[in-house]
């Protein structure tokens, strides 16, 4: 019995050793091999991009640049302009300038440069370059506006070497895009890609003629999408209403690169190189490209219609992610909220229309996730008035979808018609009534009512109730007439009188295309 006892006691005493020394072992071994990572678990992120497990080896080790760039280096051209040397004027009213005490004795202007400081300049001759691509057989090109507006003379040498005389289609500052034409056929061009597909990290290669060199191929990656910079204006020079949705890359760019290609490795066109962000005006880092489908539909709409059919939703917003927790909190916004506030909502507007009201928060538009105002203007983009788009909001922790159909700026569904030459004018214009046309003692003439947002604005110091009477010397009446002296000058010299002032004044003015 005692001798019982004694195995028993062995063999628990056995059993309880064995288990520690086991459970010691496991532990032990847990503790230097756990990493914070499973070995052969991937998680969500990995399995949504596609990737496996199978080891590190990438399945296409190595890209090779050479097909894609020998496609598209004769796709890409040269662009050249000149703008003439401008003759102009400080346009002062002459209340507004020191008087000449010699007057009375010797012709105004020949004492011009002693009193009053010279009313007369010269701006001298300018040269530039960029780039442009080909997007058709028969000599269509896109490329920036910033490289081709206001130039006198555009011309375009191909990779082969052939140079040409373009004409300039028409350009759009909110996108800043042009479209110019060459006579030529059978070319060479580029097909567009989708600029929707482009992922952050993927390899692309821009082509373009930086610092006056020849073609030039340069390689990088997509960094981020749906960049806003601030650098495009409208025609009224306005941010508000530019559109700014670029690809960035660090793909190097430098002047001379602006309206190149950006493409990627299958050769297709996914955008237009556009600007770099530099310190010093060359490279050092990034490189921004507008996205092809927007300039797609803007070419599109240029070669048609003449200028750009936009769709508007009608909203003024914010996105939810910028505002303050303080701000959120006093709108009854979720500090989490994602998509973009709507601030308000014009009843004239397409969203008021389609029931979109102040304080809902739009997630997407198109079936596309939006969280800031470069997103929505990219969707949106793509679309012109008249088009149905779905769009999904929250209103009250619910989410809520909606067809929206886009109107124009007007606030109708109506096709756009391309400015005129006295639009471009930026001013409220009248014909001088016959009773005030005979008080003066003219035969007829158009009075300025006020000066707007605008070429006269921009470029001369005119003043509101100035009275036109002649364009290029050739007499003016009435608006109709107006419009006709001007035709497709570019280049004009508005002459006419302020009432109770005496003298002629002439400003020159430079319409462009």
């Amino acid at each position: 019995m005692k001798l019982k006892q004694i195995l028993g006691t062995i063999a628990i005493s056995a059993l309880t050793t064995l288990g520690v020394v086991w459970g010691y072992g496991k532990f032990v071994q847990s503790e230097h091999t756990f990493g914070g990572q499973l070995t052969g678990v991937l998680p969500a992120n990995y399995r949504y991009a596609g990737l496996s497990d199978s080891g590190s080896q990438s399945p296409n080790p190595s890209v090779d640049f050479t097909q894609a760039a020998q496609s598209s280096i004769p796709t890409v051209v040269h662009i050249k302009t000149k703008t003439n040397a401008k003759q102009v004027t400080n346009n002062l009213p002459k209340t507004q300038q020191r008087p000449n005490p010699f007057s009375d004795l010797f012709d105004d202007d020949m004492l011009s440069q002693l009193f009053g400081g010279g009313r007369n300049g010269v701006i001298p001759e300018q040269m530039a370059s960029g780039s442009g691509v080909i997007i058709s057989d028969n000599g269509y090109i896109v490329t920036n506006n910033h490289v081709v507006a206001n130039a006198d003379e555009v011309n375009v040498t191909l990779s082969n070497k052939k140079s040409y005389t373009a004409k300039v289609i028409g350009t759009d500052p909110a996108y800043d895009l042009a479209v110019i034409k060459i006579e030529a056929a059978g070319l060479p061009y580029l097909v567009y890609g989708n600029s929707d597909d482009v992922k952050i990290g993927q390899w692309v290669l821009a082509i373009g003629y930086p610092l006056n060199l020849e073609t030039t191929v340069t390689a990088g990656i997509v960094s981020a999408k749906a960049r806003s910079l601030g650098l495009n204006r409208d025609r009224s020079g306005k941010a508000t209403g530019a559109v700014e949705s670029y690809i960035q890359t660090d793909a190097a760019v430098n002047q001379g690169n602006s309206g190149g290609a950006l493409i990627n490795t299958d050769g297709k066109l996914i955008g237009i190189n556009s600007a770099i962000a530099s310190p010093t005006g060359y490279y050092s880092g990034y490189s921004y490209a507008i996205p092809v489908n927007i300039a797609k539909k803007v070419v599109d709409d240029i070669i048609k219609f003449g200028t750009v059919q936009r769709g508007y939703l009608g909203v003024q917003y914010a996105p939810a992610s910028d505002m303050s927790s303080a701000e959120k909190k006093r709108q009854g916004i979720p500090e989490n909220a994602f998509g973009i506030y709507v601030q308000d909502v014009p009843m004239d507007g397409a969203a008021y229309s389609a029931g979109i009201r102040k304080g809902d928060i739009i997630k997407s538009i198109n079936g596309v996730e939006v969280s800031s105002g470069a997103e929505m203007q990219e969707r949106i983009s793509n679309f012109k008035p008249g088009d149905k788009l779905p769009v999904t909001y929250i209103r009250n922790d619910k989410e809520v979808s909606t067809s929206v159909t886009l109107k124009n700026k007007a606030g109708n569904f109506d096709v756009v018609k391309g400015e005129t030459m006295v639009d471009l004018l930026g001013a409220d214009l009248a014909n001088l009534d016959t009773k005030k046309a005979k008080e003066y003692g003219v035969g007829g003439g158009v009075i300025i009512k006020k000066i707007k947002d605008g070429i006269l604005n921009d470029q001369t110091r005119i003043k509101d109730s100035f009275i036109i009477l002649k364009v290029n010397d050739k007499a003016v009446k009435n608006i109709e007439e107006l419009g006709a002296a001007i035709g497709s000058n570019k280049n004009i010299t508005i002459s006419g009188f302020y009432p109770g002032y005496d003298g002629q004044y002439d400003y020159q003015v430079t319409l462009g295309e």
